[in-house]
């Protein structure tokens, strides 16, 4: 057994943030507290409110400090985002919300500095979702206020450093389409020193490596010990993809589903990327390069479906079976294999609530399959995150990629994939309760008939 026994996990999403406790011997989760991750909508440009999580982490740790008291802290968090400190260690920028288009404006002086695909295997994406180009953006339209960033540091490794003191980065959340990591190198890309930001940048850790113990200041407003050590940290897709690497056997793909959808490939077949496609090479824990490919697919399900979801019957199931209804892409045209085609309802977009339902999670899974193809996914298909509870996602899945998908325990990977960091370099986790879903041959028609109408 691990001497890290519990693990608080601070799990920052896009959408959402919350603040978990993790047991290592069972990895169970226990959510201590959630909230909505916001963006401000003013000036210098739109921003996420880290005062605002900044209290809600503390507040979520005190919540722990009078429960029960973690052996060790962890954060885990979404990529495409980085901040920049000033010398007093206080932020020199608001942190850019990476949906805003200003790095749009730079975007042809960008794309002359940026590195090659080839170097990197970040494809160029929209907005600020290349963190080199938030920064260089920054650089050119708040010139002064980029004189006084003294250091960079990814999203993750930030909230770190508020905890313990220590800066530090490390590669998953590098590796998340910045342009500013070398997989193969495993360094900085020519970029960063092209632009001379390799002095800037912290020093790069493991993401499991000991940064330090909590400052003493936020010991005291939490009441956790002193002594609570804080781990460097991990972006929120690697995280789901960490405890599969440790203990499942090659080769496998991961499907880790939140407001992105994000399908890593483990050992897969060789395949040659295509950027166009929103295909990537993320980079793993231990530092290696995993093909990748992801599109916004919590977004898009929460845009057709909303807040009011109606749990589709056997008979609205059938019913779009039979038609067939389809939803061809793309809803969110900035992400995904299909970005330049627009959204279709063939042949009518459904009345019924349950079929409604039914043919938005066959649209996601169909998706979802064209993404496994692209980075020549091979063996099982592993389902992190809320799309696992979707019976219709699930099968659907299957019998597209033509391959078992198995729903791994609990509604989210991320955090006690995270925990696991602490858990020391000899422990392996038990598999936990799953279910495997296999094709089903009555379905077979549907996603031949949809890869048709999408061309």
């Amino acid at each position: 057994m691990p001497t890290i026994r519990t693990v608080a996990v601070v799990d920052i999403g896009k959408s959402n943030a919350k603040v978990a406790l993790v047991d290592l011997a069972s990895l169970d989760e226990t959510v201590i507290a959630r909230t909505a991750n916001s963006v401000v909508d003013s000036a210098p440009y739109p921003h996420f409110d880290t005062d605002r999580l900044w209290a809600f982490i503390l507040d979520g740790l005190a919540g722990l400090g009078r429960k029960a008291k973690p052996d060790a802290i962890v954060v885990t968090a979404h990529g495409g985002s980085g901040i920049l400190l000033a010398a007093d260690g206080k932020l020199a920028m608001p942190m850019l919300d990476y949906e805003h288009s200003g790095p749009e404006t730079t975007g042809a002086d960008y794309d002359v500095l940026r590195p090659a695909f080839a170097e990197t295997g970040a494809p160029r994406l929209p907005g600020g979702l290349n963190a080199g180009a938030q920064f260089h953006w920054q650089s050119q339209a708040f010139p002064q206020q980029f004189q006084k960033v003294a250091t960079i540091l990814m999203y993750p490794q930030y909230w770190a450093f508020r905890l313990c003191g220590v800066a530090a980065n490390e590669a998953t959340s590098l590796g998340a389409h910045t342009d500013l990591w070398d997989p193969q190198k495993r360094d900085f890309s020519s970029m960063v020193d092209r632009l001379g930001w390799r002095k800037l940048m912290a020093p790069v850790r493991k993401a499991s490596d000991r940064l330090g113990c909590l400052l003493p200041e936020i010991a005291q407003k939490t009441g956790l010990a002193a002594e609570t050590p804080v781990f460097c940290g991990i972006h929120d897709s690697n995280a789901s993809l960490y405890p599969h690497l440790l203990s499942r056997e090659k080769p496998f793909t991961v499907v880790s589903t939140g407001t992105w959808v994000i399908v890593m490939s483990v050992h897969g077949k060789r395949q040659v990327l295509d950027p166009t496609r929103d295909t990537l090479i993320n980079v793993n824990a231990f530092g290696d390069p995993v093909p990748s490919s992801r599109f916004m697919g919590g977004r898009e399900f929460s845009l057709l479906i909303g807040d009011k979801a109606v749990e589709p019957s056997d008979a609205d199931i059938e019913a779009v079976l039979a038609m067939p209804t389809f939803l061809t892409p793309s809803i969110d045209r900035g992400s995904g294999p299909y970005q330049h085609r627009r959204a279709e309802w063939l042949p009518q977009e459904p009345r019924h609530p349950g079929e409604r339902f039914a043919a938005v999670s066959f649209y996601l899974a169909m998706m979802t399959a064209t993404c496994l193809d692209l980075i020549g996914a091979q063996g099982d298909t592993v389902v992190e995150g809320p799309f696992g509870q979707n019976r219709c996602f699930i099968k659907m899945l299957a019998t597209a990629s033509g391959r078992p998908v198995v729903v791994s325990k609990g509604s989210t990977g991320t955090s006690i994939g995270a925990a696991l960091l602490c858990a020391g370099p000899d422990f392996r986790p038990s598999g936990g309760a799953e279910t495997s879903v296999v094709p089903e041959p009555k379905w077979f028609s549907y996603p031949a008939r949809w890869w048709q109408a999408v061309g």
